[in-house]
């Protein structure tokens, strides 16, 4: 083991120390008594507990963060219950909501296989061809997600005030969205095997057939996963839309919910557009398929050989670079404009102000997405089993739901239930945990899958307690991750918008609804401060996605 000389290195250290002396300890006793005991493993005499782990515990704690995630699914059921079916069939099976339904799967059916297209060409292009500048493009490509999708919108609408329906959503949202999409297509083309394309052109494939046969098949898992990430989106994205005038379950219900507070009219639109999310859950379970895609044999995949381009290089060029002035190149000179216009007046105290907030709110929602992911990231790495994947599930579901559902839920229940909670930091910040839960989950568990359980073990033996033992030794080693966990929490909440305009106490503003207020005013000069602010907050966890990414690719 390497001592670097920080805290957790140093405790583990000491604890394999200690462990040593006290078998050494154990042994000159037994010498000096006579006794011959049964010689055990140093091993097996460093592991044996003291007590029992915490499972009992830990599950308790990880049923309670998955009921309060079971709130915003409850609170559909019982308002349906509540309104009566009449009221149900007359506030959903009518004209306006199939218009919604209409529009909804327009632009998911558009928006999807334009992204997987555009994706999987630039990531083939960054990874697999001698592309000039390779690492630079692959960088832009990903740089779309330090933009807000709705400060793209913002950019494009300053640019051509003209945009205005599906045609200019389905544009908008594939340059703000087909990100996701490329990062995880990207990781899969670095870890796939060369020999399984070799083995295909043996066969007499031509390069095309050996794309489309051998190659796509393997990315089924990334586009699948990123596909629903961008569905996902489209259903819960409101400023985006708004701006271009284009109408979807997510503007209707903030619009409903403007005119008339925790009206049965946006529930209901509420219950439909759940419904439209466990269907899309459904839909990519059913179309990832059961196929295996690992790679069995002996020995370790090669690395891959770049295709020469040849005079296909300067069209293959063309492609990241239109697309890096679509996607960084219009916002960042728009913002310029705006920012050049307003001059230094529009660099107000209230935009110190609201920076102030974000990251206060950022910050705390963060590390409490992070706490209550503890003890199921704990319990998945711990002691899998059929108990741990249904308290997972609840916890990684309402990551799907779009921040209108839950702020809806949040609003009815302390309407009703808790007035006092209504539209105070208690409640919104609530919202956020439910929210970002699912990123917190994802680094945090990552991180205590690298913590030795021996560890744990030995700490036991040595006279801690279960709890002490997890505390003072699994989680110290696991705090990167648990930073990274509050990092990328905190920078979702910096961009919220839907479920922080219906819950945020009176006089409090964030970059993003305070940005939100000033262009509903057409008022872009003084907005573009807080976008600018927000893309700036932006770029850290854009660049820590692209990390990660590398470093799963084992680069």
């Amino acid at each position: 083991m390497t001592i670097s000389g920080n805290r957790p290195s140093k405790a583990v250290a000491f604890l394999f120390q200690r462990v040593k002396a006290s078998a050494l300890l154990q042994d000159n006793r037994l010498l000096a008594s006579g006794n011959q005991a049964p010689v055990a493993p140093r091993a097996a005499r460093m592991v044996l507990p003291r007590g029992r782990m915490p499972h009992a515990s830990v599950i308790l704690l990880a049923t309670v963060v998955a009921i309060f995630s079971l709130v915003p699914l409850g609170f559909i059921g019982w308002v349906t219950y509540d309104v009566g079916w009449e009221t149900v069939k007359a506030l959903v099976f009518r004209p306006r909501v199939g218009e919604l339904l209409v529009n909804t799967v327009l632009l998911e059916s558009i928006t999807i296989p334009l992204s997987i297209v555009l994706a999987v060409t630039l990531a083939w292009l960054t990874e697999r061809t001698d592309i000039p500048f390779a690492r630079l493009w692959a960088w832009l490509a990903i740089a779309p997600l330090a933009v807000p999708a709705f400060v793209h919108s913002y950019a494009w609408v300053s640019l051509v005030p003209g945009m205005r329906g599906l045609q200019s959503g389905v544009f908008v949202s594939v340059i703000a969205y087909y990100p996701f999409l490329y990062l995880p297509v990207a990781a899969a083309l670095r870890r796939l095997d060369p020999a399984i394309e070799d083995a295909a052109a043996s066969l007499g494939l031509n390069p095309w057939r050996v794309f489309f046969r051998a190659v796509l098949p393997q990315l089924r898992l990334a586009i699948c996963g990123g596909s629903l990430l961008i569905a996902l989106h489209l259903l819960s994205e409101y400023g985006l839309f708004v701006m271009i005038r284009f109408d979807t379950f997510a503007t209707a219900i903030v619009d409903q919910f403007q005119s008339s507070y925790n009206s049965p009219a946006s529930n209901m639109l509420g219950g439909v557009l759940v419904a439209c999310c466990l269907f899309l859950l459904g839909f990519e379970v059913l179309v990832r398929g059961n196929e295996r895609y690992a790679r069995v044999g002996a020995g370790s995949p090669r690395p891959t050989d770049r295709r020469r381009l040849g005079w296909f290089v300067v069209p293959a060029v063309l492609l990241p670079v239109i697309l890096a002035v679509l996607t960084l190149g219009v916002p960042l000179v728009t913002l310029g404009r705006w920012l050049y216009l307003g001059g230094i007046d529009i660099w107000r105290i209230e935009v110190g102000n609201a920076f102030l907030q974000t990251i206060v709110l950022a910050i705390v929602g963060g590390v409490l997405a992070t706490i209550a992911a503890a003890p199921m990231a704990w319990l998945s790495v711990r002691a899998p089993g059929r108990l741990q994947r249904v308290l997972e599930a609840c916890h990684y579901y309402v990551g799907s739901l779009p921040g209108v559902v839950v702020a809806l839920a949040l609003v009815t229940i302390t309407v009703r239930l808790v007035l006092p909670l209504y539209q105070t930091f208690a409640t919104l910040l609530v919202a956020y945990v439910m929210l970002f839960l699912p990123r917190a989950m994802v680094g945090l568990r990552a991180s205590i899958a690298q913590a030795p359980v021996e560890l744990e073990r030995a700490a036991m033996g040595l006279g801690r307690t279960p709890g002490q033992a997890v505390r003072q030794i699994t989680m110290r080693l696991a705090a990167p991750g648990a930073a990274a966990s509050v990092a990328l929490a905190a920078l979702g909440i910096t961009n919220e918008l839907t479920a922080t305009l219906m819950l945020s106490p009176n006089g409090v503003d964030t970059l993003a609804t305070k940005f939100w207020s000033l262009t509903s005013e057409i008022d872009y000069v003084s907005a573009a401060p807080y976008a600018f602010m927000m893309v700036v907050l932006s770029l850290p966890l854009t660049l820590m996605l692209y990390t990660q990414s590398k470093r799963t690719a084992g680069q």
